[in-house]
């Protein structure tokens, strides 16, 4: 099986000069998967290049694939993915994966960011305070989900309530949300 002429030109594009090592031990495997990911499914499910790999980076995060998120970052970087981006996806991580399972994807970060160029740390991007991110993260919400969070926090049990409190002030008020929810 041959790889296609269109997941060849979207590989290029979003992977220039990158060799797969497995080209070369497992040929098969590889044209199969690139001519589904890069051919099928981008034909089938139109994101454009920014997005598709921001969601992969994310994905990639949460199943603790490593050495791809590597992979995977160079490509979103190539593509516009801007550092404060990458940043962001790699922060919004943390409640979901859990801090020590990010420690690895924010030292992968800053070695591919100071690897091209990019000084860190970046630009602070906060635009709340202690005393401000609760009410912040609740508007956010609000906006997100309508009033129906109101009564996702009266109807949550007493003993888990400081939870909701919690993720609501770190993701969603911690930093400015540059992909498209403004802070």
């Amino acid at each position: 099986m041959a790889v296609s002429e269109a997941a060849q030109r979207n590989h290029d594009a979003m992977f220039p000069d990158h060799h797969a090592t497995l080209k070369v031990t497992d040929p098969e495997l590889v044209d199969m998967f690139d001519n589904w990911a890069f051919d099928e499914v981008m034909r089938d499910a139109p994101l454009d290049p920014r997005t598709r790999l921001m969601v992969q980076l994310a994905a990639v995060i949460a199943c603790h694939a490593l050495s791809e998120y590597r992979v995977m970052l160079g490509a979103a970087l190539h593509v516009g993915v801007t550092p404060i981006e990458v940043k962001e996806i790699v922060y919004q991580a943390v409640p979901y994966v859990g801090m020590a399972k990010v420690f690895d994807f924010l030292h992968a970060t800053n070695d591919v960011l100071t690897s091209r160029g990019v000084g860190l740390p970046l630009e602070r991007q906060s635009t709340t305070s202690p005393d401000t991110r609760r009410e912040r993260g609740l508007e956010i919400q609000r906006r997100i989900l309508g009033r129906r969070i109101d009564q996702m926090y009266a109807q949550s049990p007493k003993d888990q309530l400081h939870i909701r409190k919690r993720s609501r002030n770190h993701v969603f008020s911690a930093s400015r949300i540059r992909m498209g929810i403004p802070a």
